[in-house]
């Protein structure tokens, strides 16, 4: 019996839509990365790009747990001497582009490499609540629903 290997041309893509408000953004990230790579489908083939794309609603309003909002850092380098920038998960989720933490997650949980690029481009991340994606019809993945601790308890 030989291994199955998707083709680029046998890959159907579907559209998903996420509503990230009052997810915990790791747990939100871990599952856009699986339904990225494809790793869901059982015709899932590492060197193919056989994942969904994935619209991500109200992205500014994940939560992160612990005190992470303030001592989470990221960082940066301009790239001279001396360079080193950081900002906390407050001020970047606060500030010009609040879905970049969400992108920064979902990015750093692929394989680097061309292929992990070209996946990325399946993201589209929105800090409100408005897409133009609805042409594409996509489907409503629950992340609330799947699991009590994706959803940050209060106390």
């Amino acid at each position: 019996m030989k291994t199955y290997s998707a083709k680029v041309g046998e890959v159907e893509k579907k559209w998903i839509l996420i509503d990230a408000e009052g997810v915990v953004l790791g747990r939100l990230a871990s599952i856009i990365a699986t339904r990225l790579r494809g790793k869901h489908k059982p015709a899932y083939t590492p060197h193919v790009d056989c994942g969904d794309n994935i619209i991500v609603i109200n992205a500014e309003k994940v939560v992160l747990t612990g005190n992470k909002l303030k001592n989470k850092k990221y960082y940066w380098h301009t790239g001279y001497p001396g360079g080193i920038k950081e900002r906390t998960a407050e001020k970047m989720l606060t500030g010009k582009r609040p879905a970049r933490a969400l992108e920064l997650a979902v990015k750093r949980m692929l394989p680097g490499g061309p292929l992990s690029r070209r996946q990325m481009k399946n993201l589209h991340l929105y800090a409100g609540p408005e897409h133009p994606h609805a042409a594409q019809k996509p489907e409503v993945l629950d992340v609330k629903a799947m699991n009590d601790k994706n959803t940050r308890r209060a106390g």
